[in-house]
C-alpha cells in the first residue's frame, strides 16, 4: 500500500467520522428525519449530475438497481435515519462507535450465511469486538444512557449491515456514481415520507445548523464517497476496508473536541478494543502471499 493510498484512507475515515458530530448538531436545531430527507435531496441531485457529466447512465443492470434500492431503503432511510433521530438523546461518540461495529458485523454475516473462511485472528478479532462493546454499553447504562436512542443505533447498525452487503456485485456494471447517487435519491423520498407521519418538523435558522447542514452533505456525503472509490479501484475493497479500524477512534475523538463530549477510563478500554478487533478481522480477510501467488499464476 502506497503513501497516496494510505493518505486517501486517512481522509475517508476522518470524513466518514465526522457525520457523527456533524449529525449532532443538526438535531439541536432541526427536526431529524426532514433535515436528513434534504440532505439526500441535494447530495443525489449533485451525485447524479456529476455521473451524468462522467457519462454515466441510470440504465443499471437488474442487480444493481435492486442493490441501489436496498442500500438507500437500509442505508438511508433506516440507519441514517434512525441514527439521526437517536442522536437528539445521545452522544455522537456513542452512535459512533455503535456504528463502527459494521465491519465486524459483516465478517460474522459473510462467515455465518454465505460461508466465507474466517481465520483465527478473525475470530479473534470478533470476540475482542463483542467485548469492546459489551465493555462500553455497560458503562453508558450505569450512567443513565438512554437506551431507546441506543437501541435505534443498533437496529440502524443491523440495516447498514445488510446495505453493505447487498453491494456484492452492485457495481460490476460501472455507473458507481449514479448508483450513488440514485440510492440517496430513494433514501431522500422515503424520509420525505416518514418525517410527517413520526416527528413535528422544525428548523430553528443558526449559524451552527447551516454549516453543519452543508459539511454533512458535501464532506461524507460526497467526497467522501467519490474518495471511496478512487480508494476501491487503487487497492481493491478488502485493503481499502482495513481502515475502517480507525472509526471508532475518530468518531470519539471528533466529538470530544468539538462537542466537549467526556470519556471515562473504560469508555477509552473498550473504544481501543472494538478498534483492535475491527483490524484483527480485516487483516485476517487479506489474502494470503500463496494466495496472491496463485492468483498470479
Amino acid at each position: 500500500m502506497d503513501a497516496r493510498a494510505i493518505a486517501m484512507g486517512l481522509a475517508f475515515a476522518l470524513m466518514w467520522s465526522s457525520a457523527f458530530t456533524s449529525a449532532r448538531i443538526i438535531v439541536t436545531d432541526a427536526s431529524p428525519l426532514f433535515s436528513l430527507a434534504m440532505r439526500f435531496l441535494i447530495s443525489g441531485l449533485i451525485g447524479v449530475t456529476i455521473a451524468k457529466a462522467m457519462g454515466q447512465t441510470w440504465h443499471l443492470s437488474r442487480g444493481q438497481w435492486r442493490a441501489t434500492v436496498i442500500f438507500g431503503i437500509c442505508q438511508n432511510a433506516l440507519y441514517l435515519g434512525l441514527n439521526f433521530v437517536a442522536m437528539q438523546t445521545i452522544e455522537a461518540s456513542l452512535a459512533a462507535i455503535i456504528a463502527a461495529t459494521m465491519p465486524l458485523l459483516v465478517a460474522l454475516a459473510s462467515w455465518l450465511i454465505f460461508g466465507e473462511r474466517l481465520k483465527p485472528l478473525g475470530i479473534i478479532g470478533l470476540i475482542a469486538g463483542v467485548l469492546g462493546v459489551a465493555l462500553i454499553m455497560g458503562t453508558r447504562v450505569s450512567a443513565g444512557v438512554d437506551l431507546f436512542g441506543m437501541a435505534l443505533c443498533g437496529v440502524g447498525v443491523l440495516a447498514l449491515t445488510l446495505a453493505t452487503l447487498s453491494l456484492r456485485g452492485a457495481t460490476s456494471g460501472g455507473n458507481f456514481m449514479m448508483v450513488v447517487g440514485l440510492q440517496m435519491l430513494i433514501g431522500s423520498a422515503l424520509l420525505f415520507v416518514a418525517a410527517p407521519l413520526f416527528e413535528d418538523i422544525y428548523i430553528t435558522p443558526t449559524l451552527p445548523l447551516a454549516l453543519a447542514f452543508a459539511y454533512t452533505t458535501l464532506v461524507p456525503g460526497l467526497i467522501a464517497t467519490f474518495i471511496w472509490v478512487l480508494l476501491l479501484n487503487r487497492i481493491g475493497p478488502l485493503r481499502a476496508a482495513t481502515f475502517h479500524f480507525l472509526n471508532p477512534v475518530f468518531g470519539v475523538t471528533i466529538a470530544y473536541f468539538l462537542l466537549g463530549e467526556r470519556l471515562g477510563g473504560l469508555d477509552l478500554v473498550g473504544v481501543l478494543i472494538v478498534t483492535a478487533g475491527i483490524l484483527a478481522v480485516q487483516l485476517s480477510r487479506q489474502p494470503s502471499a500463496t494466495a496472491k501467488a496463485a492468483a498470479a499464476e
